[in-house]
């Protein structure tokens, strides 16, 4: 055993889904929202299972469900010049999604850092909506 390392934690490190995390665009539910407002060309990307879309969503979000055996084609078929604005349930999926679209060289994707269930209310509705 060495004795130089330092087994109290002092010096612990991030985790690899914190090292992803942190590399992303992630946003506030309120700034989300705000920029679903401000940028109608905006592509808002709902990457939860369809009956999970059917009960809330933001309005005018487009459902890809992240457990699609064709996830990969749809996102590969989408326009990486375009803005997207990503979100799920607890934000795990967005990570991923996110993650797969920096990859295939997406530079303008934002993502909902909490997920939803940072939102209080019962329903989902966009500031332009209220």
């Amino acid at each position: 055993m060495d004795p130089n390392i330092d087994k109290s934690g002092a010096d612990c490190q991030i985790s690899r889904w914190g090292m992803l995390k942190a590399s992303l665009n992630n946003l506030a539910f309120g700034k989300f929202l705000t920029l679903v407002e401000n940028y109608p060309d905006a592509i808002i990307l709902d990457v939860r299972t369809p009956e999970e879309f059917n009960t809330d969503k933001i309005e005018g979000a487009t459902n890809i469900d992240y457990l699609s055996h064709n996830l990969a084609d749809e996102l590969e078929a989408l326009d990486p010049e375009k803005t997207y604005l990503v979100y799920c349930r607890t934000g795990r999926r967005i990570t991923r999604v996110c993650v797969i679209l920096n990859n295939l060289g997406f530079t303008k994707v934002f993502n909902l850092r909490e997920g939803l269930l940072v939102q209080e209310s019962d329903s989902i509705e966009s500031p332009a909506s209220e």
